[in-house]
C-alpha cells in the first residue's frame, strides 16, 4: 500500500500546486484590472487664453461629437454677441487631496492670470468619476450670472441629467443653453423640472456596490486558496491514518 499512498500524495501535491497557481494568477489579474485609472493632471489639460476659440475640452471622453459641435456653436455665438466666454472641461478622476473646485480655481488662474483677462470668463469643470462640478467666473460676468444662478446651473441644470443615468450630453447642452440665455441678458429659464419617481431596477452599479463586489471577490479568492491548501493536506493525513 505504500506505493499507492506515495502516488496519492504526489497526485494531491501536484493538484494543490496547480490550484494555487491558477488562483494566484486570477487574483493578480483582477488586482491589475482593479487598479484605478490615473487622474487627469492639470498639466495634461491644454492651455487656453482669453479670446482663443476653445470652448470644450473633453479629457474624460464623455461627450459625443454632435454634442461637442452643438455646445461649441452656442458658446462661439455667445462670445461674438456679448464678449463673454464660457468654457467646459471634463476630467477623469481627481488627484489625491484635490477637489473639483480647487482644480477649477487652479485652471482658471493658469489660463487667465490677471483680473483683466478673467473679467469676462466662465469656466466649468466636471470630474466624471465623482460627477462633481466646479465653476469659476470673472467680475464682469457676475452682474448677470449671479452666484445663485451659477450654483443652480452646476447643481441642478447639470446634475439632474447626471443623476438620471449619467446623461452627460444632455447635461452640457442644458448648461450651454441656460448660460447663453443668462449672459445674453435674457430671462433665466431656470433649472429643469424634477419629477420624483420611485427608483426602479438599475443596470449599473453604484461606487459603493462596486467596492463591495471587489471585496467579496477577494474574500472568495482567499477562501479558495485556503481550501486548495487544506483539502490535499487533510486527504494525505487520512490516507496516512488508513495505513
Amino acid at each position: 500500500m505504500s506505493y499507492i499512498r506515495s502516488d496519492l500524495v504526489g497526485y494531491f501535491d501536484r493538484l494543490k500546486h496547480r490550484l494555487l497557481l491558477s488562483l494566484v494568477t486570477i487574483a493578480l489579474s483582477m488586482s491589475i484590472l482593479a487598479l484605478p485609472a490615473q487622474a487627469t493632471a492639470i498639466y495634461e489639460i491644454p492651455v487656453v487664453s482669453a479670446g482663443v476659440p476653445t470652448w470644450v475640452i473633453d479629457k474624460a471622453d464623455v461627450l459625443s461629437l454632435s454634442t461637442k459641435g452643438e455646445v461649441r456653436g452656442k458658446l462661439e455665438q455667445l462670445a461674438k454677441q456679448t464678449n463673454k466666454e464660457v468654457r467646459f472641461v471634463t476630467v477623469h478622476r481627481l488627484d489625491y487631496g484635490e477637489t473639483i473646485q480647487t482644480l477649477t480655481d487652479k485652471l482658471f488662474k493658469k489660463w487667465f492670470s490677471d483680473p483683466e483677462q478673467q473679467a469676462n470668463q466662465v469656466l466649468i469643470v466636471l470630474d466624471n468619476v465623482t460627477n462633481t462640478i466646479g465653476i469659476q467666473t470673472g467680475t464682469e460676468v457676475k452682474s448677470t450670472l449671479t452666484e445663485a444662478i451659477a450654483t443652480s446651473i452646476i447643481t441642478e441644470t447639470m446634475q439632474v441629467p447626471l443623476r438620471n443615468g449619467n446623461k452627460y450630453n444632455q447635461s452640457f447642452i442644458g448648461a450651454a443653453d441656460r448660460l447663453s440665455a443668462v449672459l445674453s441678458g435674457q430671462a433665466d429659464p431656470g433649472p429643469p423640472v424634477v419629477i420624483s419617481t420611485p427608483e426602479v431596477g438599475r443596470t449599473y452599479l453604484k461606487a459603493e456596490e462596486t467596492e463591495a463586489n471587489r471585496t467579496n471577490f477577494l474574500v472568495v479568492v482567499i477562501g479558495l486558496l485556503i481550501v486548495a491548501t487544506v483539502i490535499p493536506m487533510a486527504t494525505w493525513w487520512w490516507y496516512q491514518n488508513q495505513s
